[in-house]
């Protein structure tokens, strides 16, 4: 059952049984839905100034810009982050990210760490309010159903590359619950194989507080846009993990090898991570995804961790079961 407030239609809640009514269990959930709804829009405000100037500045300065703004969109609808693993470095040639997809969260949660151009379906451009920030962030549109289409962007993707920006892309072409990865379309990775970059697969997860799966940042099926902000609104632990895997290099492979390997990779990193939730930490299991995250990363000097701050003195008993594999840093208020 649920009822309407205003645009909003919030469920009742059950406690022993009874239904309570939402104007009263949901009283508070309500009033910090608002208060977040209020931020995100002078946040969005912000944005839309910045992005009349976004274009003209150099690269360091929109990648500077957009990690700051992705982090502060985090905190203000209370997404927290946690991060294991390596960033690409810091060289001329840029870097390519291959990711699960979930929610359109998962762009801002992988700016917050790793600000880049995105490969996002011809549709998006013309969404409200969203349609005109991608386009000024320089989002790189394809109709999906064009082959023609796919090698223009596959063009863009390689200059990009070639200029040092670091280009991620979402090879699944549609989003999911989080609890499975369906086939890596590989079209999008022959720049890679062109260019022989560097390819980076990222798991994300998305969970509550004690590492249980958490379905609020789902933007699947007939969902609107609308639909799926509210329920980040309403959630009361949400939390996003990212696990920036070894790198895979496109030099001498093809675009389907790519894509196997980087989804076998997210795959059972992600397995793993479900796995920990409720178990005693094994040994076995540690190694294994210590292995898979640093083992190749450990011998390139120039790797970077993923940028971190100080653990809040609270730590889930999931984070803390993570910390010896991942060594994960909670991202808390202050970004």
């Amino acid at each position: 059952m649920a009822t309407k407030i205003g645009f909003l239609e919030v469920p009742y809640m059950e406690t022993e049984g009874i239904h309570n009514p939402p104007y009263v269990a949901r009283q508070a959930d309500i009033l910090q839905a608002l208060l977040r709804a209020v931020r995100l829009a002078y946040h969005l405000l912000y944005a839309l100034l910045v992005a009349m100037i976004y274009p003209l500045l150099t690269l360091p300065a929109r990648q500077f810009i957009m990690r700051r703004w992705s982090r502060a969109l985090l905190r203000i609808l209370q997404v927290h982050l946690e991060t294991g693993g390596h960033l690409p470095p810091q060289r001329k040639r840029g870097s390519l990210l291959v990711a699960n997809h979930t929610s359109w969260l998962d762009v801002y949660a992988l700016n917050a760490i790793q600000p880049a151009s995105f490969v996002a379906k011809a549709e998006v451009r013309s969404w409200p309010l969203i349609g005109l920030l991608c386009r000024r962030a320089q989002t790189i549109f394809i109709e999906r159903n064009l082959r023609r289409d796919t090698m223009r962007a596959n063009g863009l993707i390689a200059s990009r590359l070639a200029q040092g920006e670091c280009v991620a892309l979402f090879p699944e072409g549609t989003t999911t619950d989080g609890t499975q990865v369906r086939h890596f379309h590989s079209s999008l990775l022959q720049c890679a194989v062109d260019t022989e970059c560097a390819v980076y697969p990222v798991a994300i997860r998305y969970h509550d507080g004690s590492g249980r799966q958490c379905n609020d940042a789902a933007f699947i099926g007939d969902m609107t846009f609308m639909r799926s902000l509210v329920n980040i609104l309403f959630s009361g632990s949400l939390h996003v993990t990212l696990v920036v895997l070894p790198a895979i290099s496109g030099a001498q492979k093809t675009r389907r090898v790519l894509a196997d390997q980087a989804h076998a990779s997210i795959r059972a990193t992600l397995h793993d991570l479900a796995r920990c939730y409720g178990n005693t930490p094994h040994t076995a299991l540690q190694e294994r995804l210590r292995s898979m995250v640093y083992g190749h990363a450990m011998a390139d000097a120039a790797m970077r961790h993923a940028p971190h701050h100080p653990a809040p003195p609270f730590q889930s008993p999931y984070s803390m079961l993570l910390s010896p594999a991942f060594k994960f840093k909670k991202h808390s208020a202050d970004f």
